[in-house]
């Protein structure tokens, strides 16, 4: 006489923790999966948003103009402002009136009445103007006479001229981010 045999109770046990453990480990290798997805756009779009930073600082300080209607070069320490011919969403050039600061944790380059965010997470912004050129090395190992290097000011007000190029010196969380611009014009 044969007796048919189901599963015993700890069998069933013993299968449905294996299933629930693959569940387990496929649920966390999908969650990395989807994490690293959102942590590499995150960083994708960091990387566009300051290369556009960039690009956006080299076209406004390359149109720079310096004449008594845009109101001459005027910055210090912490912020800079000028005229420039700015593109504009109709795709012609007008002369736009720029000052480019921190306003709270975030590098503005404002253009009334409109404001471009260019960096977030700025704990500090240092402005730097070039007044004259100089090497800054040779590319051996001779060293470099002070008379030879390129020499910054802190303060450039004038309204009819404009320093050779603006080092920026931006800070995020104790990383210091050096941006050297050069002006276009020369009024």
């Amino acid at each position: 006489m044969s007796r048919d045999r189901g599963f015993t109770l700890i069998e069933v046990m013993v299968a449905l923790t294996l299933g629930a453990l693959v569940l387990l480990l496929a649920h966390r290798l999908f969650t990395g999966v989807a994490d690293g997805a959102v942590r590499l756009t995150e960083a994708r779009q960091t990387l566009d948003r300051e290369a556009n930073a960039r690009r956006w600082l080299a076209a406004a300080f390359g149109s720079l103009e310096i004449d008594s209607a845009s109101g001459g070069f005027a910055g210090d320490l912490s912020h800079v402002e000028f005229g420039s011919w700015q593109l504009t969403q109709y795709g012609w050039f007008s002369r736009r009136r720029i000052t480019l600061t921190r306003n709270g944790n975030r590098l503005v380059a404002l253009e009334p009445p409109d404001s471009i965010v260019l960096s977030d997470s700025v704990s500090d912004l240092q402005l730097d103007y070039l007044l004259e050129v100089g090497d800054v090395g040779r590319g051996d190992s001779a060293p470099v006479s002070p008379g030879e290097r390129a020499r910054f000011v802190r303060q450039w007000i004038s309204p009819v001229s404009a320093p050779i190029a603006v080092r920026l010196r931006v800070t995020h969380a104790g990383v210091v981010d050096t941006v050297l611009v050069i002006v276009g014009s020369r009024g």
